[in-house]
């Protein structure tokens, strides 16, 4: 079950959202998606050739490691914690969902980036379309009692998010972080169909986009690239309240 509040969460800005990051950002937000960290050797070989291009990234010696300590900076933070990871292959997702469960963080099962490099080795947006496969990340990542969900992003061509939503719930899925891009409608398809939690995302900076994604549905919200900066978030901290205080249920 997920659940945190206020119903604002920070969105995982790669190379960025660390532990020190969500520790900024909780006097404001409920929960805070740190990472995105690539796990397998496919995944973080696609990250070096990113930075190659100056994008941020993190590439630790050892990533499990990593989460573990990132998380562990967090136990004294009044924010409920999320690790979002990226892997070629489930099997270290697994381990990292068994750090989470530990930690009592969050495991987001990245299938949103779309940057080339990523998609080459199957990571990212590439699962929206392979649902097996992530169905399969689910499954195994729930099995060790973590709580699990995934990142994902609208417009990706013959991808109904609303039907992959249903198997991602029927694999033992309890969240969903939807990028809805320019199709915040999505949010209420995904919604009627499934009972996830679902957290929109997605130019949320003030008091109409917040009501605009609560009108079709949202358990929650997610700011990204702004999650750094206190006038945005005290903004739209006070529109959660308003709009998503203790007595909004779903």
């Amino acid at each position: 079950m997920v659940s945190f509040r206020p119903r604002l969460a920070l969105a995982s800005l790669s190379g960025e959202a660390d532990a020190d990051w969500a520790r900024a950002g909780a006097t404001y937000a409920g929960a805070a998606f740190l990472g995105g960290i690539a796990l397998d050797d496919a995944s973080r070989a696609a990250a070096r050739d990113l930075v190659e291009r100056d994008r941020a990234e993190f590439l630790p010696p050892d990533p499990l490691a990593f989460v573990d300590d990132q998380l562990a900076a967090l136990t004294d933070v009044p924010i409920q914690p999320a690790f979002n990871v990226r892997s070629a292959t489930p099997g270290p997702v697994v381990e990292a969902a068994r750090i989470c469960r530990d930690r009592d963080a969050l495991l987001e099962i990245n299938a949103h980036c779309r940057q080339n490099e990523l998609c080459a080795v199957g990571c990212g947006e590439t699962l929206l379309a392979d649902a097996d496969r992530l169905q399969r990340y689910v499954e195994q990542a729930s099995a060790t009692g973590a709580t699990v969900g995934v990142k994902v992003r609208t417009e990706v061509p013959g991808v109904d998010l609303a039907a992959l939503a249903c198997d991602l719930e029927d694999a033992g899925g309890t969240f969903v972080h939807v990028d809805a891009m320019d199709s915040e409608s999505v949010i209420a398809d995904v919604v009627s169909t499934t009972d996830l939690f679902v957290i929109a995302n997605n130019g949320v900076r003030d008091e109409p986009t917040v009501r605009e994604y609560v009108e079709y549905g949202a358990d929650a919200v997610s700011v990204g690239r702004p999650s750094d900066n206190p006038v945005v978030l005290e903004r739209v901290r006070d529109a959660v309240d308003r709009h998503l205080g203790v007595e909004a249920t779903r």
